[in-house]
């Protein structure tokens, strides 16, 4: 890499693994918020705190001269996950654990205090975001109508996401946008019971289930390169009770619906809930539908991208352009609908394994790479001639 790049302070490497240690869900970040907190105090005195709701907050570096403000999110959430790793620094929080890597995105993120705190020639200012309740969707679309956040006038916003599976190192980039946009829905089905030797006195909704299921699979479309991509998946499913004199009246079942964009959101969602009134009308049932966990596209801005790209080829790093979105959700996508952003995806080894996994761990190895590129891209935005 180039001059840009940093040491990696030993004291970032311990704050990723008690983060690691220490894993809290989304919404209830209040000690790692302490935690983070408490680094900033000791290795960041001149940074301003701004609390941003219960769990979220900013640490802000102000320059001399006046400039753009530059962003640069993290996450804090972990995910209901029993960690099964051995190490030292696993989980001791019983069925939470950071699967997903926020650990090492906050580490990442915390490693620029102490390129900030050297006080660089930037103008303008820097603003560290730590964002809770990335999992839940409701993270950033807190922050993005906080007045606090308002008031900070960002210009830029940028962040990383590790991608197991892909190259240590490499900078993932796709072409249009980060990440899918993503829904959940819970469609509850009301029938009426009745004996199960007299199925024919009641409405049993079996068969009204199935028969959603199989039209939902029919408004698919699997292949990523299609613009009007979508992916409907079944995640849950209940009916009745283990009571077996009963034909049942209640089921539930529930979905996560994935496009590329907003446009294709919409037509998808009408097409799914006229599936499930048809159905329910043929079969006599009652329903309601919910919308639940809502993930906008996380869509990059060009002049973002064209930063991130700079910066890679500053740092001699390999740079790997996607025709297509991730197909998961990030709530990224809140601030892209206000900010102009980009999010980029940062490998973490071919062999590492997938994000959720139980045996997952962030490699501590990007941690160096993932500062650097930032610091690059600071430095590129807040450095006047």
């Amino acid at each position: 890499m180039s001059k840009d790049a940093t040491m990696v302070r030993p004291e970032i490497f311990i704050l990723r693994k008690e983060l690691h240690a220490h894993p809290e869900l989304s919404g209830l970040e209040h000690s790692t918020k302490k935690r983070i907190q408490k680094f900033v105090a000791e290795h960041g005195p001149s940074a301003q705190i701004q609390n941003l709701g219960e769990t979220g907050f900013a640490v802000v570096y102000e320059f001399a001269e006046k400039g753009k403000t530059i962003a640069i999110r993290c996450e804090l959430d972990a995910l209901p996950i029993l960690e099964t790793n051995t190490f030292s620094h696993k989980s001791q929080t019983n069925g939470v654990s950071h699967k997903c890597g926020h650990d090492g995105h906050m580490a990442i993120v915390s490693g620029l205090l102490f390129w900030l705190e050297s006080r660089p020639n930037l103008h303008g200012k820097v603003v560290l975001l730590f964002q809770p309740a990335e999992e839940t969707g409701k993270g950033a679309e807190n922050i993005v109508t906080n007045e606090t956040f308002k008031a900070l006038n960002i210009d830029y916003l940028f962040a990383l996401h590790n991608i197991p599976k892909e190259p240590l190192h490499s900078i993932i980039l796709p072409s249009k946008g980060f990440s899918a946009e993503v829904i959940s829905l819970i469609i509850a089905l009301k029938g009426k019971e009745s004996h199960a030797s007299e199925p024919e006195n009641g409405i049993n909704p079996a068969l009204a289930l199935s028969q959603i299921i199989q039209d939902m699979e029919r408004l698919k479309v699997t292949d990523p390169t299609y613009d009007h991509f979508a992916l409907l998946t079944p995640v849950h499913l209940s009916m009745g009770e283990k009571a077996y004199g009963i034909s049942p009246a209640d089921a539930e079942l529930h979905y996560t619906l994935r496009t590329w964009n907003n446009k294709q959101m919409e037509l998808l969602k009408t097409n799914v809930l006229d599936i499930v009134q048809r159905i329910c009308a043929q079969y006599g049932l009652n329903h309601t539908s919910k919308w639940i966990e809502y993930f906008p596209a996380s869509n990059n801005a060009p002049e973002c991208c064209t930063t991130i790209k700079k910066a890679a080829k500053e740092l001699n790093l390999n740079l790997i352009e996607k025709p297509h979105p991730f197909k998961f959700g990030e709530d990224f996508g809140w601030y892209a609908k206000t900010y102009k952003c980009a999010m980029f995806g940062l490998g973490a080894g071919i062999n590492t394994p997938a994000l959720h996994n139980a045996d997952y761990d962030f490699p501590d190895e990007i941690i160096e790479t993932g500062i650097a590129l930032f610091i690059s891209i600071i430095r590129n935005l807040l450095t006047q001639d």
